[in-house]
């Protein structure tokens, strides 16, 4: 484990019901056992939570996906407040997906900025340090007057192609804002860019209006942070086709996956769409030429690293 053991005693590593599965891979990268934590619902629907165990003194860890529904958000508000009171010297946020983070400016009258008022309630419940991953935009690790570890899936998302030994690609940015995260894509794979030029009319419904570089007869791979509705990258992948891109494949962080998602997937001429785990997804979410990998070595590395008061930059690569 990088020479870096976990001790026996002192650590506690505790999980919501958001994404019990990658907590249970956290744990098992640890070498260690989730803490035994009571997380159930009363007769009208209020969340209930109690840590079973002794976390007094100890580092705590606690593991929450913030994705729908919002009783994630409130579940993980209750751990943190839990192993306060319950006298734990420290507790870390390990957040796979900001839930909210889409709501980051008040880009209308009379809104709110859902990703600050979320950042608020979890430092307010008394977490000490967050760790994130793919952050829908960078500026959010600002919302917090707390330490923020903004880890990058894209070791994980780029290992995966590496192995394909895919030749002449380019990696695709879905939207301008995507741009950024496509150019380190397409620097760690040694491909080229193109870019998206695409106009949204109305949320969640976008229309592609021009692809800005030379895909003809080239693997395509489109890059980005989540997949919500899957209309952007569905129209990017009819676009990329139609101007006789070779095979054209999909990559993203955070598998949302919400509304008209997997029919427009499975209908999209993808050869292959690669998601991470950040979001537990339904086994209904699933098809077959979908592949979920894991961040689980990633997060537990960046607890092992933040508990032993190590640096964690070395998992930014």
């Amino acid at each position: 484990m990088d020479g870096l053991a976990v001790p026996a005693h002192g650590f506690k590593l505790l999980s919501g019901t958001g994404n019990r599965p990658l907590a249970e891979e956290i744990a098992r990268q640890l070498g260690i056992s989730l803490c035994k934590v009571t997380c159930n619902r009363f007769a009208d629907g209020e969340i209930f939570v109690r840590i079973d165990e002794n976390v007094r003194g100890n580092d705590v860890f606690i593991v929450q996906s913030t994705n729908a529904p919002a009783e994630n958000m409130m579940e993980l508000l209750l751990l943190i407040d839990a192993a306060r009171r319950a006298s734990a010297a420290r507790i870390t946020v390990v957040m796979p997906y900001y839930g909210y983070s889409r709501q980051d400016r008040k880009d209308q009258p009379r809104v709110a900025i859902g990703a600050k008022l979320v950042a608020n309630m979890i430092v307010s419940a008394g977490a000490d340090r967050l760790l994130g991953i793919d952050f829908h935009q960078h500026q959010l690790q600002g919302f917090f007057d707390i330490p923020v570890d903004h880890l990058y899936a894209m070791p994980v998302l780029t290992a995966h192609f590496r192995k394909k030994q895919l030749k002449d690609t380019v990696i695709v940015a879905p939207d301008v804002g995507s741009a950024k995260m496509a150019r380190g894509f397409a620097k760690r794979l040694d491909a080229s860019l193109a870019i998206i030029d695409k106009r949204r009319p109305r949320a969640n419904v976008s229309e592609v209006v021009n692809v800005v570089g030379d895909v003809e007869g080239r693997d395509c791979i489109l890059a980005d942070d989540m997949i919500d509705t899957a209309g952007t990258v569905t129209e990017a992948a009819r676009a990329l086709k139609a101007l006789g891109a070779n095979d054209v494949y999909c990559c993203a962080t955070h598998a949302v996956f919400s509304g008209p998602a997997i029919e427009r997937l499975k209908a999209a001429p993808f050869t292959e769409v690669v998601v991470t785990d950040t979001i537990n997804l339904a086994p209904e979410k699933h098809f077959e030429r979908l592949t979920v990998l894991s961040v689980g070595e990633l997060l537990s590395k960046a607890v092992r690293y933040t508990h032993a008061e190590q640096s964690v930059s070395s998992l930014f690569d």
